[in-house]
């Protein structure tokens, strides 16, 4: 009897065991899973759209901008010498020193030439009374030197002396006249090149005088934009020492093509003080260009190999073939590529600024900023 109950309690304890799987397998089947499925399916076709910028096209007045690099030059610009040899006694200027014209920079010693003009100036007296005598002998009178005849009076002052003398007297001074240097214009002193009592060369540069009230800027162009630039045309400068900028006129175009295929453009520039001799500047020249559609150098974008802008329609973008023509720093102004017949422009179209670089033809697109003026390049 207590062996049957055994085998009962055992028989139930199995079929218990058994049913309890059976239900923990039918939870885990089934529904759960097809739900996950259907959600990784639904997020798997979710449209998404590219947020982008937008302006509507126009057209204006495109201000194109010709760029270039360039130095200063100053108009007036001279290397000062001494023209006689001697000591430098005396300097009164030093480098940025503002001077006028006429006035004394530095002085040699003297006394060597002042000798030699007494000297000379002896040696004139003897020969005059020389001069004299020979004429007194021939029957004339120096004091009517009129009534000598031309060829009487060259001959006995060549063989008195007093001619030699004459040229002597006059080479003396000179000399000494030339151991003061004076500033030929006003301008400003720059590259001393000795100091005082120095034993100076004759003929040697001893500093360098710049009149910098105006600078000639000397920059390149290419053949290309020759046909951009007429002599008067305004120019902005701007001089990288000081960061700051400038407004001049080009003065003069060489006629001549260098061999690096440039032309040399000569302008000027009024100096404030701040500009120098040599100074780096960048130049930009504008020039104006009516009935232009006119977009930010960002929407340009490539496809194969070739320029396209997107046109957003009834919430999408499709690309249109163009040809940018002219360019300033920060716009291109556009054509529709003649190439293409598909490509077309026209006033009122919607373009994409940005948000544009991923885009593909026929993509849904999200509007988020719209340009309401072009604020350079473009005047209405």
């Amino acid at each position: 009897m207590i062996k049957l109950q055994n085998i009962f309690i055992r028989n139930t304890s199995i079929l218990f065991v058994y049913g309890c799987l059976l239900l923990l397998i039918s939870c885990t089947e089934g529904k759960p899973e097809k739900k996950i499925d259907e959600s990784i399916d639904r997020k798997n076709y979710v449209v998404e759209k590219n947020e982008v910028e937008i302006l509507i096209l126009k057209k204006g007045i495109f201000n194109e901008e010709l760029l270039s690099n360039g130095k200063l030059v100053a108009v007036q610009k001279n290397d000062l010498k001494f023209e006689v040899p001697g000591k430098l006694n005396m300097l009164f200027v030093k480098e940025g020193d503002a001077v006028k014209e006429n006035t004394v920079l530095a002085i040699l010693d003297k006394y060597k030439y002042k000798e030699e003009l007494i000297s000379a100036e002896t040696t004139l007296k003897k020969a005059l009374l020389e001069l004299e005598d020979m004429l007194v002998n021939r029957g004339y009178d120096l004091k009517r030197k009129n009534e000598i005849p031309k060829q009487v009076y060259d001959m006995a002052g060549l063989r008195s002396g007093y001619t030699e003398a004459l040229q002597k007297i006059k080479s003396s001074k000179y000399n000494v006249n030339s151991t003061s240097l004076t500033a030929p214009f006003s301008g400003k002193i720059a590259a001393i090149k000795n100091k005082l009592h120095d034993q100076i060369t004759a003929g040697s540069i001893f500093l360098t005088l710049i009149n910098d009230t105006y600078f000639d800027v000397i920059f390149p162009i290419t053949e290309s934009e020759i046909n951009k630039v007429l002599k008067g045309n305004q120019i902005s400068v701007f001089a990288m020492g000081v960061q700051k900028e400038y407004k001049g006129k080009v003065v003069s175009i060489n006629p001549l093509v260098e061999k690096n295929g440039t032309i040399q453009i000569k302008a000027r520039v009024k100096n404030d003080g701040n500009l120098i001799d040599g100074m780096n500047v960048k130049i930009s020249m504008e020039k104006q260009i009516h009935n232009q559609f006119i977009i930010p150098k960002s929407a340009i974008v490539l496809r194969q190999d070739q320029e396209v802008l997107f046109k957003v329609k009834k919430g999408k973008a499709f690309w249109t073939y163009v040809k940018t023509v002219n360019e300033n720093k920060d716009y291109y102004t556009v054509i529709p590529n003649p190439d293409k017949n598909s490509a077309t422009l026209k006033v009122g179209d919607t373009i994409i600024t940005k948000g544009n670089l991923n885009l593909a033809h026929d993509s849904e697109v999200k509007i988020n900023y719209q340009i309401k003026k072009i604020s350079s390049g473009i005047k209405n």
